[in-house]
């Protein structure tokens, strides 16, 4: 069974709902090694020093910042400390807007919001209410060390957060060479727009997520299991540890909390950063570089696998 990745709670106004953030999605990528095509060793990465070739061991390598070509200023943990957000155990809803306002660009992961215990009817009241208002909530996570902005919104049963991103995340469309204008003037007659109009209703049906598969993966999988019991080979299953307990919670009077909450109007205010933003900040480049036998042996095998 799943672990939470952590468990706090859910905001909003002065109503505050005990709930674990699980993940929403199964990564079932098929991974693979690199090994020398001589003796089927794997193939071992190592931490190089870029002049003299030398490995360098965990405790001397720093982070930096490249503020430009060659540049760079070392980043101490104390000023990644000091960056980082105070709350790391709840999702602060700062404000309600509609389902449909948020462009699908800005959705970017999913995880699953689990009540705690005893904190059921407080889940099915923002789930329910959601629902009938036809609203989403914006809101602020915390994973791990960074603070992201997110949407909390009712499906099924589950209230789910998608990670949204920021617009400075996102390409303007209009940066591209995009044909602009209606149909007519790239010489599109009304009986194309009718065929396809009727192309398009034959192939209409209703969305079934089931009836989709990876099937690339099914079938490389099944090379592998071949490959397997050819050689003989046997697996191992390692348990995944048992599950925490979420934290018992009290009967709140959501009556009393909501009546509270309207009369101040108390809630998180959006933060407005427009006029301090500053400009995103480029990552360093990892460096990540093979001892010279590794990587002209990495090459051979690929050649070779291609």
């Amino acid at each position: 069974m799943a672990r939470p990745i952590w468990s706090g709670s859910l905001s909003f106004g002065l109503l505050n709902i005990p709930v674990s953030l699980m993940s929403g999605e199964r990564r079932t990528d098929l991974s693979f090694r690199m090994l020398d095509s001589r003796d089927k060793k794997p193939i071992r990465f190592e931490r190089v020093n870029a002049d003299t070739g030398e490995e360098v061991p965990w405790k001397e390598i720093v982070k930096a910042f490249e503020y430009d070509k060659g540049s760079y200023v070392v980043i101490e943990k104390e000023d990644i400390a000091s960056a980082a957000p105070e709350s790391h155990e709840s999702v602060d809803v700062e404000a309600f807007v509609d389902a449909g306002s948020i462009g699908t660009r800005f959705y970017e992961k999913p995880y699953v919001l689990v009540p705690g215990k005893k904190a059921e009817k407080g889940y099915v009241l923002l789930r329910e209410t959601l629902k009938k208002t036809g609203k989403i909530g914006i809101a602020r996570v915390v994973i791990r060390t960074r603070e992201y902005l997110c949407a909390v919104l009712p499906e099924d049963d589950a209230l789910v957060l998608m990670l949204l991103r920021y617009p400075q995340e996102l390409v303007d469309p209009n940066d591209y060479k995009l044909p602009t204008g209606d149909a007519s003037k790239y010489r599109i007659a009304d009986k194309e727009v009718q065929m396809a109009t009727q192309l398009i209703e034959s192939m209409s049906a209703d969305w079934d997520p089931e009836g989709y598969h990876d099937e690339f993966r099914e079938r490389l999988a099944q090379i592998i299991q071949k490959r397997i019991k050819a050689k003989g080979a046997t697996t191992r299953v390692s348990e995944e540890p048992a599950p925490r307990e979420d934290a018992a919670t009290n009967v709140v009077d959501f009556v009393s909390l909501l009546e509270q909450s309207l009369q101040s109007n108390k809630r998180t205010p959006a933060k407005k950063t427009a006029s301090k933003q500053t400009p995103a900040r480029k990552k360093a480049p990892a460096k990540k570089r093979t001892a010279k036998a590794a990587k002209k042996t990495a090459k051979k095998a690929v050649r070779k696998a291609s």
